[in-house]
């Protein structure tokens, strides 16, 4: 009796299925906005052909940080202390710039314990995607207010909020990041382009992504809910990507969509949908911020791109050779260079 020959597995353009970019079963809550952002990054490296051994993984303290035990799980991983990831960020790529950083973050780890070196790692626009996964709370501790809690907003317990929020992205573009964008874990469309982008980009990344708190923060009251964000939501523009691979001839409607090209030759294409919008005007791109908030929408899109700042690498006049791949002769100074140094000293 015949047999029917069994279908070879898609690959992508470097021969990996994606069951090579899975990791660990998630344990956080069902309907969990997080889970919905690792399933987007998951896609993301997958079409583009990353690596998973180039990748490293980094988080801090909180629901959004255990989400990089659920992709990618043959890459490099380093769950950092409460809100010190940008640190251990940083002192990844120097020694290591040839790997692609990733930081997965929540709304505490960033804007509360850890927004001292959240605005340094922004103002040095270090190579490196940067991911909050905004829920407006603290969902490890039984839901408290965050710092980027609206003010008004209420908690299931009836408490309302009597804070204003901090806004991430309006934070990051004057810090200095290089690409700063907010989107919403339900709209798989916008943020995998806005992934994609990311991963083509050579600099600081800022991503802030609603991410809806299914157990403490999705009721009637709540500014970060599925129910709000989807009523509130207003989108800045349509976004497509055309990765570097596949870029044979990139066509758009004069005066209608702004094309960006990336580090890699990639294309980032932006169609405007209800307004003239510059990505690389740094100052509309504070001034919507605000009047979205003012307006009470939740604004999404891609806010700020500069594809021609340099890196911190770059400010540093580092050589191309990776630190952790030279000889310990190069690495590690003589006794002449100790002896020289301790004479100055005297």
């Amino acid at each position: 009796m015949a047999t029917t020959p069994t279908a070879e597995p898609r690959t992508n353009r470097i021969g990996l299925t994606v069951i090579e970019y899975k990791g660990g079963k998630t344990t956080l809550c069902a309907g969990c906005g997080h889970n919905a952002i690792s399933e987007r990054i998951l896609e993301a490296m997958y079409e583009m052909g990353v690596p998973p051994e180039r990748v490293v993984k980094l988080s801090g303290i909180g629901c959004s940080s255990k989400s990089p035990a659920y992709f990618m799980n043959r890459s490099h991983s380093f769950n950092s202390v409460h809100g010190r990831m940008p640190s251990v960020a940083t002192g990844a790529l120097l020694a290591n710039r040839n790997l692609l950083a990733l930081g997965v973050s929540g709304d505490g780890d960033t804007a509360s314990i850890g927004i001292g070196q959240f605005v340094h790692l922004m103002r040095r626009n270090l190579p490196l995607i940067y991911i909050i996964e905004d829920n407006g709370v603290y969902g490890l501790t039984k839901g408290q207010f965050s710092a980027t809690a609206d003010l008004g907003s209420k908690l299931k317990t009836g408490v309302i909020n009597d804070l204003p929020p901090i806004d991430t992205c309006g934070l990051a573009i004057e810090l200095g990041a290089t690409f700063v964008g907010r989107s919403f874990s339900g709209d798989k469309k916008q943020l995998s382009a806005m992934m994609k982008a990311a991963i083509a980009h050579h600099g600081t990344v800022m991503l802030d992504v609603v991410s809806p708190c299914v157990t403490f923060n999705d009721h009637e009251g709540s500014t970060k809910s599925y129910k709000y964000v989807k009523d509130h939501d207003e989108i800045l523009q349509e976004i497509s990507f055309v990765p570097h691979f596949e870029d044979i001839d990139v066509e758009y409607d004069a005066g209608t969509t702004v094309d960006v090209t990336m580090h890699d030759g990639s294309h980032l294409q932006l169609r405007k949908l209800e307004e003239d919008y510059d990505p690389t005007d740094r100052i509309r791109a504070m001034t919507r911020l605000a009047e979205a908030h003012d307006k009470g929408e939740v604004l999404t899109g891609l806010f700020y791109v500069n594809t021609k700042a340099p890196t911190f690498l770059e400010l540093l006049n580092m050589i191309g050779e990776p630190l952790a791949t030279l000889p310990e002769s190069l690495v590690r100074p003589g006794r002449e260079a100790l002896e020289a140094a301790m004479e100055e000293l005297r």
